[in-house]
C-alpha cells in the first residue's frame, strides 16, 4: 500500500529538472533587453550632441546672440526696468555716464597708463567742508589750527551768509549752498540740513575746478593731518570709484546707519570718477530716501547704489565719544594719524590748558613731525621693572611693573559714546578698564612743548601732577613710586621712512638714564631684524 504523500513526492521529483531551464531563458531575455536599452541611450546622446553642436555653431545663432548684445547695451534694457526711472518728472540715469571709456584718461586704470604713476600733490584735493553760519564764529578757529591758505584748496559751505572779519582770508572761502527746500526730508528726529550737507560734494564738483583727484569732506569741528592724508590716499588709483573713510566708534551708532558706512565728521575721500558718477544722479537719488538722519547715510546710499564700496582707513576718527578721550588718544592704532572729530565735546588734552590751546599744542606736534605723530613705541627698564608707553606728541606713561604689549595696545576706557553709554560693548574696538589698584596705574608725563633739531623731534613732557602720590608712597610701600623724583622726560623722535604707511609697524624706543631730575628715551622705527623694544629687553 501506497503512502498518500509518496505519488506527490515523484512528481515533485519529476519536475524539479524543469526549473533551471525556464529560469535561464528568463535571464537571457532580459540581458538581451538591457543590451538594446543600452544601445538606443548611446544612439539618443549621439543624436543630440550632434544637433547640438550644429546649432551652436550656425550662423543664426550666432546672429541672435549679437542682437541680444546690442540690445542690452541700449538704454531700453535697465533704465526702462527700474522703478524709479518709470516717472516722467524724473530725469533717467544716463549709462553712457558709468561706463568706463578708453579714451577718457581720468577713468583709465593703473594698467592701462603703465607704471609711471603720479604723486598725489596737497593741491589736487578738494575740501568740502560743512559749516553752520550761527557756529561759524567760534568753529573757524579750529579749522585756522590746520587750514593752509596757500597749500590747499576748498570751501566751507554754509546754509546763510556771515559777515567777515580780519584775517578771514587766511580761511578756506565761505559759499552759500543751493535751496534744499524742493526735497523731502520725513525723518522725525533729525533736521533738513542733513539734505544740505550731502549736495556738497555735488555742488563743489560743479565749480569745476582744475587738476582735482580727490574730494574730501569734514565738518567745522574736523581736525585733519594733510600729509598723512596726501600719503593715504596716495596709495590709491584717484583714477577709479574709491570711497574711503571709517565707521564709527560707538557701535549704537554702526549698527543704526552701517558698518560699512564712512561717518563724515571724520572725514570721507571720494576720488573724481565716483564724485562724477554720483552728479549724474545725485538729486534723484536722495529723493529716494526722505526717512533717512543725516548727510553721511545719504551719501552712503547712493554710493551703495553704485556698487562701489567701503575702503576703510585707521588713521580716519569719528571720534563720537565724550569725557576724557585719554584712552583713545594714548592707544592709537598702528596706522598713520589723520583725523578727529567733536574736539569741542571732549576734555582738553594736556592739564591745565584750555580746550583751544589744547589743540594748539596738539596741532604743533603734529605739524612738526606728522608722520609719526601719535605712534605708539613700548618699552621697559627690567632692572627698575618699569614699563614705559609713549605716544608721541601727547604723552608718555610709565607704569610701575612689566606690562604686556597686548594689554597696552588695548584703549583704556577713560570715556563714554556719544549716546552717553559707558559700557564697553558700546564700542567697536578693543578696550579695557582702568587700573583700580593705586599701585599700578602709571605715572604720566604729557607734552609740555616739541620742537625740530635738525631731523630729530625733540619732545619735552612734564610730569603731571596727580592726588594719588600720597596713597601711593602708604598703600605701595616697600616699593616706593616709579621715578619720584622726575619731573621731566625727553622724548627724541627719528624721522620714519617716506613708506612706513605702506607696512605699519609699532616704533622701538630705548631708555636713556641722563640724571635724577630727567630721563630720556629715544623713538624711532625699528630697526630690520629687531624684534621689539619689549624682546630686546628681556
Amino acid at each position: 500500500m501506497m503512502l498518500p504523500g509518496h505519488n506527490n513526492l515523484s512528481v515533485i521529483n519529476e519536475r524539479s529538472p524543469r526549473v533551471p531551464r525556464s529560469r535561464c531563458r528568463r535571464w537571457r531575455r532580459w540581458r538581451q533587453s538591457r543590451t538594446g536599452t543600452a544601445v538606443v541611450a548611446v544612439a539618443a546622446l549621439l543624436i543630440s550632441t550632434t544637433a547640438w553642436l550644429s546649432l551652436v555653431f550656425s550662423g543664426t545663432t550666432t546672429r541672435c546672440w549679437r542682437r541680444f548684445k546690442d540690445w542690452e547695451g541700449s538704454p531700453h534694457s535697465l533704465s526702462r526696468s527700474l522703478p524709479w526711472s518709470s516717472s516722467p518728472n524724473r530725469r533717467s540715469i544716463p549709462p553712457a555716464r558709468f561706463e568706463l571709456s578708453s579714451a577718457s584718461p581720468r577713468n583709465r586704470s593703473l594698467s592701462e597708463r603703465g607704471n609711471g604713476k603720479q604723486e598725489l600733490l596737497l593741491n589736487e584735493i578738494v575740501f568740502g567742508i560743512a559749516g553752520s553760519s550761527h557756529l561759524w564764529k567760534r568753529r573757524k578757529e579750529l579749522v585756522r589750527l590746520w587750514w593752509r591758505p596757500l597749500e590747499m584748496r576748498g570751501h566751507v559751505w554754509l546754509e546763510d551768509q556771515v559777515p567777515s572779519e580780519e584775517a578771514d582770508d587766511l580761511l578756506p572761502p565761505l559759499m552759500v549752498s543751493e535751496d534744499i527746500s524742493r526735497f523731502r526730508y520725513t525723518n522725525p528726529t533729525g533736521h533738513p540740513s542733513g539734505l544740505r550737507i550731502s549736495r556738497i560734494l555735488t555742488e563743489s564738483l560743479r565749480l569745476r575746478l582744475p587738476d582735482v583727484r580727490w574730494f574730501v569732506l569734514g565738518d567745522d569741528d574736523t581736525v585733519f593731518n594733510v600729509e598723512n592724508l596726501v600719503a593715504v590716499l596716495n596709495k590709491y588709483d584717484s583714477y577709479e570709484m574709491m570711497y574711503i573713510g571709517t565707521p564709527s566708534e560707538s557701535h549704537s551708532a554702526n549698527a543704526h546707519f552701517s558698518h560699512s558706512m564712512a561717518f563724515g565728521g571724520g572725514g570721507i575721500a571720494i576720488s573724481y570718477p565716483l564724485a562724477e558718477a554720483l552728479s549724474n544722479f545725485h538729486d534723484d537719488c536722495i529723493e529716494r530716501y526722505p526717512k533717512l538722519y543725516g548727510s553721511d547715510d545719504r551719501l552712503h546710499a547712493c554710493i551703495t547704489e553704485l556698487g562701489v564700496p567701503l575702503t576703510r582707513e585707521h588713521g580716519f576718527h569719528q571720534w563720537d565719544i565724550r569725557g576724557n578721550a585719554h584712552g583713545l588718544l594714548s592707544s592709537h592704532p598702528i596706522a598713520p594719524f589723520v583725523s578727529i572729530h567733536h574736539v569741542e565735546y571732549v576734555d582738553p588734552f594736556y592739564p591745565g590748558l584750555s580746550s583751544l590751546d589744547s589743540l594748539k599744542l596738539f596741532t604743533k606736534a603734529m605739524r612738526i613731525e606728522p608722520r609719526s605723530f601719535l605712534q605708539r613705541s613700548i618699552c621697559y627698564d627690567r632692572v627698575r621693572r618699569l614699563t614705559f608707553s609713549v605716544s608721541l606728541g601727547y604723552v608718555v606713561q610709565v607704569f610701575p611693573n612689566i606690562v604686556l604689549p597686548r594689554e597696552l595696545e588695548r584703549s583704556e576706557h577713560t570715556y563714554i559714546a556719544w549716546n552717553k553709554l559707558g559700557h564697553a560693548h558700546e564700542f567697536d574696538h578693543d578696550t579695557r578698564d582702568s587700573y583700580k589698584s593705586v599701585c599700578k596705574k602709571p605715572v604720566m608725563f604729557f607734552l609740555k612743548d616739541v620742537m625740530k633739531d635738525g631731523n630729530v623731534t625733540l619732545g619735552s613732557y612734564a610730569r603731571a601732577k596727580a592726588k594719588d602720590d600720597l596713597k601711593r608712597k602708604v598703600f605701595c610701600f616697600p616699593r616706593s613710586p616709579p621715578f619720584q623724583y622726575v619731573q621731566n622726560i625727553q622724548v627724541l623722535g627719528y624721522p620714519l621712512g617716506k613708506n612706513w604707511h605702506l607696512v605699519p609697524r609699532r616704533l622701538c624706543c630705548k631708555v636713556n638714564n641722563t640724571g635724577d631730575e630727567l630721563r630720556r628715551l629715544t623713538v624711532g622705527q625699528c630697526e630690520k631684524g629687531a624684534l621689539s623694544s619689549f624682546t630686546d629687553s628681556l
